[in-house]
């Protein structure tokens, strides 16, 4: 015992020649071994000190008030963006949602919140960095992440980051399902983004599939962290950026130039058909259709002609010298109509000129026709 004499000499211990106990006594008479009863006896006499009225009626009122005050403890505020998980004995015991609440106090209960409208950013293939100079904030680039395989045996560097927010209906299964929440969300963000540019080509990758990457990516993830009862609600996957390695990518964008090249050629003879092509169906149409016209009118023609050729018969078989004559003169009129004629009369008599230039007195000017017929014929007798 610590008042016994442990030194060999004198009776003291290692502090004072004469040790007291505890409870400033020194030990007693009975082989060195401290009265217990007395010692219970002075600690029951230094309680009733502090007791009010030196007595100990008032003690339950004290017990009492310290375990009022011990379940005021339990209440507690959950905010409106929060959702409160309460545990009795380390065991999930139900969530509470916004306001005033109860829980058994420590250390029977206890509460964890979570801030389940929260929209938290988990950024994949690259990390920003605070300069220790100014604060400024950097990007820096993380290749063990960014860089995938493409489905035709390339390397792409996709950066992107994942929106997410903790599944206001199931938030005990994030509490509790998963350990380490933000790294799980990253690795399984990585996993998926993987497999999908692992099925595309690069070309797609770089130019017309971004937009189709972004929906896929977040579809798988959910449905993966469904699968782990993660409790986690994937917002969006948005791609800050897809670019070839960086040995490579002046080649890359050289491909890319000469592919939009491509698609711009082709829109513009594309333009060009869409403009060609109806101008030329419109020319045959019109040319179709004016032969169309030339054929009815001319077997109109044909048809007139036979009716009227048939009707000439008629009238012919009823007096074939009118007719002949008749046909002989209509004949001559047509084709010799439009001609310059000379009228010769080679039975004429002495003194009479045999010419009539029938075309030049067709030309000649109305006023002076007359007088110059006059004239010639005067002239000629």
């Amino acid at each position: 015992m610590p008042w016994s004499n442990q030194g060999g000499g004198g009776g003291g211990g290692p502090w004072k020649p004469n040790p007291q106990g505890p409870w400033g006594q020194g030990p007693s008479g009975n082989g060195g071994t401290p009265d217990l009863e007395d010692l219970l006896r002075r600690g029951q006499e230094k309680l009733r000190q502090f007791s009010p009225g030196g007595g100990g009626k008032w003690l339950p009122v004290v017990v009492v008030g310290a375990i009022a005050v011990w379940a005021l403890t339990g209440f507690y505020t959950v905010q409106p963006n929060e959702i409160g998980l309460n545990m009795v004995f380390g065991r999930y015991a139900g969530k509470t949602t916004s306001g005033l609440n109860f829980n058994w106090p420590y250390p029977i209960g206890s509460v964890t919140k979570l801030r389940v409208t929260d929209r938290n950013t988990t950024s994949i293939g690259f990390v920003f960095s605070a300069d220790p100079r100014n604060g400024a904030q950097t990007m820096v680039d993380r290749p063990e992440e960014s860089l995938m395989l493409t489905g035709d045996e390339n390397i792409a560097d996709v950066k992107f980051v994942v929106i997410w927010q903790i599944d206001p209906l199931k938030p005990e299964d994030f509490a509790f399902n998963v350990r380490r929440q933000e790294l799980t969300i990253k690795a399984v963000g990585e996993s998926a983004m993987r497999e999908i540019v692992g099925r595309t080509q690069i070309q797609r990758i770089l130019t017309a599939e971004r937009k189709v990457i972004e929906p896929a990516v977040q579809d798988l993830m959910q449905k993966v962290l469904d699968d782990y009862r993660a409790g986690v609600k994937i917002i969006q996957v948005q791609l800050q950026s897809v670019d070839p390695p960086e040995q490579v990518i002046a080649a890359f964008r050289d491909v890319t130039a000469a592919q939009q090249d491509q698609d711009r050629l082709r829109n513009e003879a594309e333009a060009y058909a869409n403009r060609v092509v109806p101008e030329a169906r419109g020319q045959a149409a019109r040319i179709s259709q004016e032969a169309q016209a030339y054929r009815e009118q001319t077997v109109a023609e044909a048809k007139g002609q036979a009716s009227r050729f048939t009707q000439v018969y008629e009238q012919y078989k009823k007096a074939p010298d009118v007719t002949r004559e008749r046909l002989y003169l209509e004949t001559m009129e047509r084709v010799l109509g439009g001609m310059s004629k000379v009228i010769i009369d080679q039975n004429g008599g002495q003194g009479v000129v045999p010419y009539l230039p029938l075309g030049a007195l067709d030309t000649a000017p109305r006023p002076t026709a007359a007088p110059t017929q006059s004239s010639q014929q005067g002239g000629a007798r």
